[in-house]
């Protein structure tokens, strides 16, 4: 009988504690994982997104678009390396952040300062991202379309 009684406490210990798990675990952001953006077919931005207990980090890498002569096809390049991106906000359905511009071409971009970005959701997977930099305007439509997939 006392084996029966100690059974069914650990049971209901085990049982209590996995429920507690389950419901102390964060939901997966929908912005967590690989974001790709690409222009004329050919990739133009990657981020990378985390989610560490409710805080978000990331990074962001650009592609040049570049030709040797006029003649030539376009290509895409990587940049030297990721940034990371900087201040990341989300509000539930855009993702505001910085990124450093001072690797971007160096010597000239030396002393920029950051350069302003939004990720907005568009749908399941899919967002629109803009440079709010170079956009230099209220209006700047749905930026270009990103697809996520998982890491």
């Amino acid at each position: 009988m006392k084996i029966r009684t100690i059974a069914t406490l650990l049971a209901l210990l085990l049982g209590a504690s996995v429920g507690f798990a389950q419901k102390t675990q964060p939901a997966t952001s929908p912005l967590t994982g690989v974001w790709r953006g690409q222009m004329d077919n050919m990739p133009a931005v990657t981020i990378t997104i985390a989610d560490e207990g409710g805080k978000l980090s990331g990074a962001i890498l650009f592609f040049l678009h570049v030709r040797a002569t006029v003649n030539d096809p376009w290509t895409s390049q990587p940049a030297t390396a990721a940034e990371p991106i900087l201040n990341p906000v989300f509000d539930g359905k855009t993702l505001t952040f910085m990124v450093s511009h001072k690797r971007a071409h160096p010597p000239r971009t030396l002393n920029d300062p950051p350069s302003h970005f939004h990720l907005t959701l568009t749908g399941p997977n899919q967002a629109g991202f803009v440079n709010e930099t170079e956009a230099g305007s209220a209006d700047q439509g749905p930026g270009l379309p990103m697809v996520r997939s998982d890491y």
